[in-house]
C-alpha cells in the first residue's frame, strides 16, 4: 500500500483494523487460512473506500448544478467534458460553463470539450468576473433549456488564498448540489494535501480522480477517501471523453488486491461488441472450429472497447502473469489487420494450406516478413488451444 502511494497514517490504521477482525476469527473448513485474510482484506478495503457507489445528487426541480474544483493541470475541464458526456448518454441536458478566466485559453478549450461532447456552452469571456459567469449561467440554463450546470471554475498551481476566496465566492453565490474536487492519481501525497485545504475550506461531496489508466492500485483513492470524507464519485481512465467510469470501491479492492475489474470490462462489452458475433465465436470456440476470419472480427471488436493495455489490466490475473511493467504495442494489431487482410478468403478459413511460396504473397502484400506470417500463424493456433482449455473448465464448473 506504501508502494502504491498510501498514506502512511491510514496503512497503520488500516492494518490495525484488519488485525483486529482476523484475530480470534474461526477458519472455515473450506477455505484455507491465507484465503480467509484476502477476504478480511479485501472487506476492509471495500469498508473504507465506502460501501457502496455514490451517484450525483440531481435536483428536483432543476437544474442541478454541478462545481469543478481543484489545482491546476489535474483535468478538471476534461473531466467536466466527460460528466456532460456521461449524463447525456442519460437523456440530461447540461450546460458547460467556463469560469476560469486566468489560464490562457482555457474558455476555448472548454467550448471545445463542449462541441465534442454535444453540450452546451456558455461563458462571458476571459475580462469577466467568475462569478458573474456562474450566476447568470443559471439564467441561460432556464433559456437555453438544460437541465444540468457544470461549472468548470479556475485553478492554480498550488492552492492560495485568493484562489479559495473565489471558489467560496462561486459557491456562495450559486449553492451547488454537487462541488467535486479534481485530482490526479498520478500526482500522490500532493494531491492528499491540496484535497484536504480544499475540503477544509468548502462543503466537497465528491472526488474525480483522473489518470487512473495509470494508477492500477488504487493507492490514491484510498487517501482522499480517508482525508476527505467524501466518495470518490468518477475516475477517468483515459484521455477521450467517453473514457470515465463510475467508481464501485468493490471493483477497486478487487483490483488492489490483483484480482482485476472483470465487471468494468464486460460494462464495456457491451456498449460495443455485436452480440450475436461474440455467440458465433463462443459457438466456434466450443467446437474448435475457430479461423482467422473469426479471429479478424473478434480483434476489430475488442480495438472498440479502447487500448488493449487498459483491458488487460482489467482481468484478473494478467499482471501478475505479464509483469506490472508489461507493454503493450498497439501498433502490433495494424500489422496482424494488414495479413490478416493479405490472405485471400479460402486461407483465413483454413491457414493450414498457407504453405511456402503463399507466406511469401502475404508478405509482400501486407509489407511484413515471413517470419511475422509464421508468428502469426503460431499464436493463432495457441490462442485456439487456449480457447478450447477455457471452454472445457467453463463446462467443468457448469
Amino acid at each position: 500500500m506504501l508502494e502504491a502511494d498510501v498514506n502512511y497514517q491510514v496503512v497503520k490504521k488500516f492494518i490495525a483494523d484488519v488485525q483486529e477482525a482476523a484475530v480470534g476469527q474461526r477458519v472455515l473448513d473450506s477455505i484455507q487460512p491465507g484465503q480467509q485474510i484476502v477476504k478480511i482484506v479485501h472487506d476492509e478495503l471495500v469498508r473504507i473506500m465506502g460501501d457502496s457507489d455514490a451517484p450525483l445528487q440531481m435536483a428536483n426541480p432543476g437544474p442541478t448544478i454541478i462545481m469543478m474544483v481543484g489545482l491546476q493541470g489535474q483535468g478538471k475541464t476534461t473531466s467536466a467534458g466527460k460528466i456532460a458526456l456521461s449524463l447525456k448518454k442519460k437523456g440530461h441536458h447540461p450546460l458547460l460553463v467556463g469560469a476560469d478566466v486566468y489560464r490562457p485559453a482555457a474558455i476555448r478549450q472548454l467550448e471545445v470539450v463542449s462541441q465534442q461532447a454535444g453540450a452546451k456552452f456558455f461563458s462571458l469571456g476571459e475580462h469577466a468576473d467568475p462569478v458573474d459567469i456562474c450566476r447568470m449561467a443559471l439564467g441561460e440554463a432556464q433559456r437555453v433549456g438544460c437541465d444540468v450546470i457544470i461549472l468548470d471554475t479556475a485553478g492554480r498551481l498550488h492552492v492560495d488564498a485568493e484562489m479559495m476566496a473565489e471558489v467560496k465566492r462561486v459557491q456562495s453565490a450559486v449553492k451547488p448540489h454537487e462541488i467535486l474536487f479534481v485530482a490526479n492519481a498520478m500526482t500522490g501525497q500532493d494531491a492528499v494535501t491540496s484535497a484536504k485545504q480544499f475540503n477544509d475550506a468548502l462543503p466537497l461531496t465528491g472526488v474525480v480522480l483522473t489518470q487512473m489508466d495509470g494508477d492500477a492500485r488504487g493507492g490514491a483513492a484510498i487517501s482522499l477517501i480517508n482525508v476527505t470524507g467524501c466518495p470518490i464519485k468518477f475516475v477517468g481512465t483515459g484521455e477521450k471523453l467517453d473514457a470515465l467510469d463510475v467508481f464501485h470501491p468493490r471493483r477497486m479492492a478487487d483490483q488492489i488486491l490483483g484480482m482485476g475489474d472483470i465487471v468494468s470490462l464486460v460494462e464495456r462489452a457491451q456498449d460495443v461488441v455485436d452480440k450475436e458475433q461474440a455467440i458465433k465465436f463462443q459457438e466456434k470456440a466450443r467446437k474448435e472450429t475457430l479461423n482467422l476470419e473469426d479471429f479478424l472480427l473478434q480483434m476489430q471488436q475488442v480495438k472498440k472497447m479502447g487500448s488493449i493495455g487498459d483491458l488487460v489490466k482489467k482481468i484478473p490475473g494478467m499482471n501478475k502473469l505479464m509483469g506490472e511493467d508489461a507493454e503493450f504495442d498497439e501498433d502490433e494489431l495494424k500489422y496482424t489487420e494488414a495479413i490478416i487482410y493479405s490472405m485471400t478468403l479460402k486461407e483465413r478459413r483454413n491457414p493450414k494450406i498457407i504453405n511456402g511460396s503463399r507466406r511469401l504473397r502475404i508478405a509482400d502484400g501486407s509489407g511484413c516478413s515471413v517470419q511475422d506470417i509464421n508468428r502469426l500463424l503460431k499464436d493463432f493456433e495457441k490462442m485456439k488451444k487456449m480457447m478450447k482449455q477455457m471452454m472445457k473448465g467453463a463446462k467443468r464448473r457448469r
